[in-house]
């Protein structure tokens, strides 16, 4: 399925602080997810849209949720991953323009393991491909070079993480980045965050590792409000005492300062919206499985990629 045309790739970089073990660093701030739907042909009879919604774990605790639309609303829950979302319909006669805002207060910890992710799958799941991920011969021999002697699961995941930052430069011109596309991100070694840890998350299951993509927005380290660009996303993979470690190989190929950070720590600035890929959506949409789920999914009259979706975001530390 091809990306769908509101995805706009516009990807922030993840600023991280220096921190102190033995406190707990975290960010607590307002976030606004603001979206105007539109462009609906004059013969439309109904309009479907998805909304991803933030949600409590054990790397941050999200509260106040508000969603303000000119139409009702339900919240619902994905199946595989656990995923939350909003979901409005509306039926003829079309409105010229449907504007959605969500807002919710977040507090982000930095985060070194989980003992759990919310929502997770089971292991087979955990372990297999996704449509542009398949574990494919190229994944599975890179997997094979990337951990040889290397018996422990922390160690292998780490010689994954190295191999795929030797193999892979963030770089987001020309076509085909941006969709976490396992083959293209092979062959052309570049990409941007979910072509970096697509990799990951191939290798990583090809050696029976359990990992998992995740995705959110990114917050600047040096500003306390204002505007965000677009995704980011990271992955998670459980070791051998059952512990979920996060990764973030396209921010440590940015800074290459921060590779020993971003394997097994993700920092404060960031919140998380979804897991997963090739989504069934709450109540199910009528289109192919969503690659991945952050911004909105619309269908009008059963079909996607039809309507024009503005999108804007941003925060306010409190």
């Amino acid at each position: 399925m091809k990306p769908h045309a509101s995805l706009l790739l516009l990807v922030c970089a993840v600023s991280c602080q220096d921190t102190s073990a033995d406190t707990e660093t975290a960010r607590t701030f307002r976030f606004e997810y603001r979206t105007t739907i539109s462009g609906f042909s004059a013969d439309a009879k109904r309009v479907r849209i998805w909304l991803p919604v933030p949600t409590s774990d054990e790397t941050q605790s999200v509260t106040n949720v508000r969603v303000d639309a000119p139409v009702e609303h339900r919240l619902g829950r994905e199946k595989v991953y656990g995923n939350h979302m909003a979901y409005l319909e509306v039926a003829a006669p079309l409105p010229e323009k449907l504007p959605i805002t969500l807002t919710a207060d977040v507090r982000r910890k930095e985060v070194t393991a989980v003992a759990r992710l919310a929502g997770s799958p089971s292991r087979e799941r955990l372990l297999a491909g996704d449509r542009f991920a398949p574990l494919s011969a190229e994944a599975r021999a890179r997997a094979t070079r990337a951990t040889t002697g290397r018996s422990d699961i922390r160690a292998q995941a780490r010689g994954i993480y190295d191999r795929v930052l030797a193999d892979v430069n963030y770089d987001k011109s020309g076509e085909g980045w941006g969709r976490g596309d396992l083959e293209y991100v092979c062959v052309s070694g570049r990409g941007n965050c979910s072509d970096f840890h697509t990799l990951f998350i191939a290798m990583a299951r090809s050696r029976q590792i359990p990992a998992v993509f995740e995705i959110g927005f990114p917050l600047p380290a040096d500003k306390d409000e204002g505007l965000i660009g677009g995704y980011h996303c990271w992955a998670w993979y459980q070791d051998g005492d059952g512990q979920w470690r996060p990764v973030d190989a396209s921010e440590a190929d940015k800074d290459p300062s921060k590779t020993e950070y971003f394997f097994g720590t993700i920092c404060q600035n960031r919140v998380a919206f979804s897991r997963g890929r090739d989504l069934v959506l709450a109540p199910p949409q009528s289109g192919e499985p969503v690659n991945f789920f952050i911004y909105p999914y619309v269908e009008v009259d059963g079909r996607p990629d039809v309507v024009k979706v503005e999108k804007s975001f941003s925060f306010r530390d409190l």
